[in-house]
Formats: C-alpha cells, sequence, structure tokens
C-alpha cells in the first residue's frame, strides 16, 4: 500500500508540476511593469497632446505610480484608477489596456479619444467605474465587467442595438448614461434584471419601440430615468408608481400617446416631472398635487385638456412650471 501511495502521489506531482511553473510565472511577469508597459502603449497612441502632460510626465525614469493620473493600491502596488479626464487628448486606445489587471476605475472623459475599444478592454473584469464620455469611440459598447457599477458613455458615436444579453454581463451595475450617441434600438428587456440600477439615461439616440414595459416596475432603486429626444411611442405604464425612490422622470420629445397614470403621484420624492412635446391626453390627475418635492412641472405641447386640478396649489416648491401649449383651462 506505501508504495502504491507514492506512485500516486509522485503521478500527481507530475502532472501539477507544469500548472504550478505556469502559474507561479504569471504571477511573477504580471506586475508593475506590466501597468508601466500598457500605459507606455497608450501614451504611443496618443496623438496630440496639446497640454504636453503625458509627453513631460509619462517616463519610464520615474515610478509609474507617480505619474499624472495614476492610482496605484497602497497593498500591492498596482496601477488601481487611471484618470485622464479633461486633458485634451486625441488618439485610441491599444489592445495592452487590458493588461491593467487590477483597474477598478478608468476615466476618460471630455477629451478627443476614438476609434473602437479593444476585445481586451473586456479583460478588466476589476473595473467598478467606466466613463469614457464626451469622445469619439464608436463600435460595441463594452461589457462583462461583473463588479462593474457606473457606465457612462455619453455624447460618443456608439450605434446600433444596445444588447439584451450585455445585463447578465454587468449584475451590479447602478448607473447607465448612453445618452447623445446613435443607438438605434429598443429599451432591451434585459435591463430589468439590474434590480440596482439608480440612473438610466437614453436621452438622444435614435431608439424607438415601446416606451417602457411593466417591468419598469421592477426596478425599485431607481432615482433618475431620461428617455427624452428618442422615438419611443406608447402609453406610460402603470407600474411607474411602483418607483418610490424616483427623483426624476424625463420623457420628454418622443412619441408618448394616452393619459397620465394616476399612480404617478406615489411617485413623493420626485423633483422633476418633465414629459413635454408628446401626445398626451386627457386631463392631469388630480393627484398630481401629492408630489410635494416636485421642483419642475413641464408638460407643455401636449394634447392634455380640461381644468386644472386645484391640488396643483399644494406644490409650493415649484420654479420651473410650463403647461403651455395644451388646452387647460384656470392655468395659474
Amino acid at each position: 500500500m506505501g508504495n502504491v501511495t507514492r506512485f500516486i502521489l509522485a503521478l500527481m506531482m507530475a502532472v501539477l508540476s507544469p500548472h504550478f511553473v505556469v502559474s507561479f510565472s504569471i504571477k511573477t511577469t504580471t506586475n508593475i511593469d506590466t501597468d508601466q508597459s500598457a500605459l507606455l502603449a497608450l501614451k504611443a497612441c496618443i496623438v496630440s497632446d496639446a497640454q504636453k502632460i503625458l509627453k513631460t510626465d509619462w517616463s519610464a525614469a520615474t515610478s509609474v505610480c507617480n505619474w499624472i493620473g495614476v492610482t496605484c493600491g497602497s497593498r500591492h502596488q498596482r496601477v488601481i484608477a487611471l484618470n485622464l479626464s479633461s486633458m485634451l487628448l486625441t488618439g485610441t486606445i491599444p489592445s495592452q489596456i487590458g493588461n491593467l489587471s487590477f483597474l477598478t476605475s478608468l476615466d476618460l472623459m471630455n477629451n478627443s479619444f476614438y476609434g473602437f475599444l479593444p476585445d481586451q478592454f473586456t479583460n478588466l473584469y476589476r473595473l467598478k467605474h467606466i466613463d469614457l464620455s464626451w469622445n469619439n469611440f464608436y463600435g460595441e459598447i463594452p461589457y462583462s465587467f461583473p463588479k462593474l457599477q457606473y457606465l457612462s458613455l455619453r455624447n460618443n458615436i456608439f450605434a446600433g442595438e444596445i444588447r439584451s444579453d450585455m445585463f447578465e454581463h454587468l449584475p451590479r451595475l447602478q448607473v447607465l448614461s448612453l445618452s447623445l450617441n446613435k443607438l438605434s434600438s429598443e429599451i432591451p428587456m434585459g435591463l430589468f434584471k439590474c434590480k440596482e440600477l439608480q440612473v438610466i439615461n437614453f436621452e438622444y439616440n435614435r431608439m424607438m419601440g415601446g416606451i417602457l414595459p411593466k417591468e419598469i416596475g421592477n426596478l425599485t432603486m431607481l432615482r433618475i430615468l431620461r428617455l427624452g429626444g428618442n422615438m419611443f411611442e406608447g402609453v406610460i405604464p402603470y407600474q411607474i408608481g411602483y418607483l418610490l425612490n424616483l427623483e426624476e422622470l424625463s420623457i420628454c420629445n418622443t412619441l408618448l400617446k394616452g393619459h397620465i397614470p394616476p399612480s404617478i403621484s406615489n411617485l413623493t420624492r420626485l423633483t422633476i416631472l418633465d414629459l413635454s412635446t408628446n401626445s398626451l391626453t386627457g386631463v392631469i390627475p388630480r393627484q398630481i398635487g401629492n408630489l410635494l418635492n416636485l421642483e419642475e412641472l413641464i408638460l407643455y405641447s401636449n394634447m392634455l385638456k380640461g381644468p386644472l386640478p386645484s391640488s396643483i396649489s399644494n406644490l409650493t416648491r415649484l420654479t420651473n412650471f410650463d403647461l403651455s401649449h395644451n388646452s387647460l383651462s384656470g392655468i395659474i
């Protein structure tokens, strides 16, 4: 039995030792030098650095942890955050960006980066915060980030459909801002599986289809919902009243029709309600007076009619109030 045991142990060591060597090799070669090489590759892809920040500061002669825009973790001395926002940079993102394996935050907003995001971008599985807004990126929207909480791609050139299955890979998403792109899909049903969502902003794309399915009521943590400037159609679902944490509801400049649902009165935290430039009909529900925190009520350019409910006088915090271009009476 002893010989058999020794034989089995020897066999296991023979099988496992190559894997151990590979694993050890990966751990020893993936270090701060890897991060430095990735950032120098990014620097090499910058075709315009108007403020000469990277040109003068990002040097192999100094520690990458001291470079402008770079933050390293105190525990393992690896790059955990990259913030190059508003630095007047023009360029593309190299595939080596995927080697920043400890990165948790990436902020490139308000520059002139352009082109596709490389496939290796999805290697950054530790990312919690991505802000690529106000650039000229196009192609497929990045996803497959199991820890991601914040994704802002507003004001780029992303086009086509939003894949419904992408949200299966974003279970912790809290903020999704895709406004001012050229997206042309319907609202994907997969979106409503992201139960931690607090902000949705799809404003000013080319999106179409039904405005909101009843599943919108599942997103009970939602605080901001902006869908205006698209080609959405249909009616506001009753389930909108389930969003008790909602503070802003903006669905202006779309093809909405039907009545304003009385369930909107449940949204007592609402400060902004903008349903302007649609085809809403019927009366303004008297329950509107329950929205005591409302600061902006903007319903102009619809087909609303009838008397203004007296309960609207309860809204003492109103600072922006526009019901023009309807058929209402008794407007104050």
